[in-house]
């Protein structure tokens, strides 16, 4: 295992509690895994599209690295998805990650038997064993974080019938999540060895991932993540030519997660007509 020292500070602590939960999970009998009801998010992106909506992968988001937004039982993130759901977003993305993120795979699990859009599993994956843990529909792939190892993790997240969402931040990484038979590309605006925000990064990316497509005959989905705090920011990725924006924080902090929801979700129609 790599010990990822471009990473910052944080995120390195983080990863470090990952391989300690791995461990655990090596002692426990776990058993292979397949997503066999999987929710298509290629469909869900169309359709909401076709309503002239934003497609919009809400979070259920307890906290941020020494940040907590809201203390979630499995029930309540279930509830939160299902507000999330009816708001119009595309799909769900669930933190599983729970001590930094208070996320859990109880969440995860409930959230997607109470909902009928697509369900992202976001973590620190690093280890063949945790696709073994639970169903979801897509799981996230961190490019930073596994490096040479992400075409294997890409495969084998396949086999097993997840769609990887492969995220990056900077050129080198694109370039290995494009060597990849990987077909979603996570464009997190968030640097991980500085932790700080420019939604640049995916204005900067998007060119050339469209430039690869068309070069190569295919076409990816590509996923705006983090910073994405306001209805104009919304309009600025979407008018870069993001297919879908990830999208936590602004909404788990609000009492009404509906009407934000709703409110991202419908920021297109909202455009001033001047």
């Amino acid at each position: 295992m790599n010990n990822n020292n471009h990473v910052h500070s944080v995120v390195n602590k983080i990863l470090i509690s990952t391989r300690k939960r791995v461990q655990q999970l090596g002692s426990e009998n776990i058993l292979p895994i397949r997503t066999t009801r999987n929710r298509n998010l290629i469909a869900s992106i169309i359709s909401a599209k076709t309503k002239g909506h934003v497609p919009i992968i809400a979070e259920v988001k307890p906290a941020s690295p020494g940040k907590p937004i809201r203390d979630l039982s499995s029930g309540m993130a279930a509830s939160i998805a299902e507000e999330m759901e009816s708001a119009g977003a595309a799909a769900i993305s669930v933190l599983t990650e729970p001590y930094f993120f208070h996320g859990s795979i109880e969440n995860l699990k409930q959230v997607r038997k109470n909902t009928s859009i697509p369900i992202l599993r976001k973590d620190f994956i690093i280890d063949e064993l945790q696709m073994d843990e639970i169903e979801s529909d897509m799981i996230l792939l961190i490019a930073g974080v596994l490096e040479e190892r992400l075409d294997h993790f890409v495969s084998l997240a396949q086999s097993k019938g997840f769609q990887p969402l492969v995220e990056v931040h900077n050129m080198d990484e694109l370039a290995n999540a494009l060597a990849t038979s990987a077909m979603i590309i996570g464009i997190n605006n968030r640097n991980l060895s500085t932790l700080e925000i420019d939604l640049q990064t995916t204005e900067e990316l998007i060119p050339i991932i469209r430039k690869h497509d068309r070069t190569n005959g295919c076409k990816h989905l590509i996923i705006s993540e983090s910073g994405v705090d306001t209805t104009d920011d919304v309009r600025r990725l979407m008018n870069a030519g993001a297919d879908a924006l990830l999208i936590g924080t602004t909404i788990m902090k609000e009492d009404d997660i509906y009407a934000r929801t709703k409110e991202l979700v419908e920021a297109l129609l909202q455009e001033d007509p001047r």
